[in-house]
């Protein structure tokens, strides 16, 4: 297949394919594997997303970072022998379609069910994970049922947010929603004011209201639009779960937030034969420096144009 020539696709290990993105409006880098988008620097602006120095970059281990793609389920699954997640973040992806276009790069990564995704799922289902990246980041996952009967999933673009000190941040739309504690508590809570990280914090929120990451530190706003999700979370494993990860240093908790568009807890999706659904978000960067560039108005997707 031919692609852009703002495109590259490298191997990051051997067998390891990455897709490398330069173009005038933004720089990244997705990889085959997990239909993981690793990276995304607008033009003019610091990195979006977080990566783990320690991240895993091997066959079968999930990526610590970027834009992790879990499905069809989120969390722990509740048979332990099964991987906390869902199971397409470790399966290798094809490259569908790529284009360039003057705002960005669209490309289109596939996933089908497999004999070794139904040893951990036993249904048929043709994932594609839709990529827009420029001056805004849009991701899409969108999953058909291609089985005789029903299925239900959960899933979550699980988006790691590079910030200056997570102790400084406030994340603003949440107020007014209910949230559960994670797995610290089953109790729901009323989310009062902006959210606030000074501890561990996994929170799952009944919300479909956009979000927006307010940075004093690297002086930006990150604002997080979606579709097709009545639930987002709120997570960062502090100090003490930090030094449990194998994967993340034990200081890094202060440079980065989740905030993830997911289908979680009562916002199960379940699709008849036939069905797609699609799990959407937006990311767009403003800054707060002086002689800041406006806040775009952002237009419609042409992620399937």
């Amino acid at each position: 297949m031919k692609v852009p020539n703002c495109l590259q696709v490298i191997d990051a290990k051997p067998g390891y394919p990455v897709l490398e993105i330069q173009h005038r409006n933004a720089t990244g880098r997705v990889a085959l594997h997990g239909a993981h988008v690793m990276e995304w620097m607008p033009a003019h602006s610091d990195p979006v997303l977080y990566m783990s120095p320690d991240a895993l970059i091997e066959l079968g281990k999930p990526i610590r970072g970027g834009i992790p793609v879990c499905w069809p389920w989120f969390g722990p699954h509740p048979d332990s022998s099964k991987p906390a997640h869902g199971l397409v973040r470790t399966m290798m992806w094809e490259l569908d379609r790529a284009r360039e276009t003057p705002d960005g790069v669209d490309i289109v990564l596939k996933l089908s069910d497999s004999p070794e995704s139904r040893l951990l799922w036993p249904f048929g289902f043709e994932a594609r994970l839709h990529v827009s990246m420029g001056l805004e980041l849009e991701v899409g996952l969108e999953v058909t049922n291609t089985d005789s009967k029903a299925w239900t999933m959960t899933g979550a673009l699980h988006s790691y947010f590079s910030v200056g000190d997570v102790r400084q941040v406030t994340i603003h739309g949440l107020h007014g929603t209910q949230y559960v504690e994670g797995r610290l508590s089953p109790d729901k809570r009323a989310q009062e004011g902006p959210v606030v990280i000074d501890q561990e914090v996994d929170r799952l929120y009944a919300s479909d209201a956009p979000v927006i990451v307010d940075d004093p530190v690297m002086h930006r706003e990150l604002r997080i639009e979606k579709a097709g999700s009545l639930s987002t979370v709120v997570w960062n494993p502090w100090i003490e779960k930090s030094t449990r990860l194998a994967d993340l240093p034990d200081e890094a908790y202060p440079d980065f937030v989740c905030v993830e568009t997911t289908n979680a807890g009562d916002d199960a999706v379940t699709l008849e034969p036939g069905e797609t659904h699609l799990l959407f978000t937006r990311l767009c960067v403003r800054s707060l420096k002086e002689h800041a560039i406006p806040d775009p108005m952002l237009p419609e997707s042409g992620m399937f144009a």
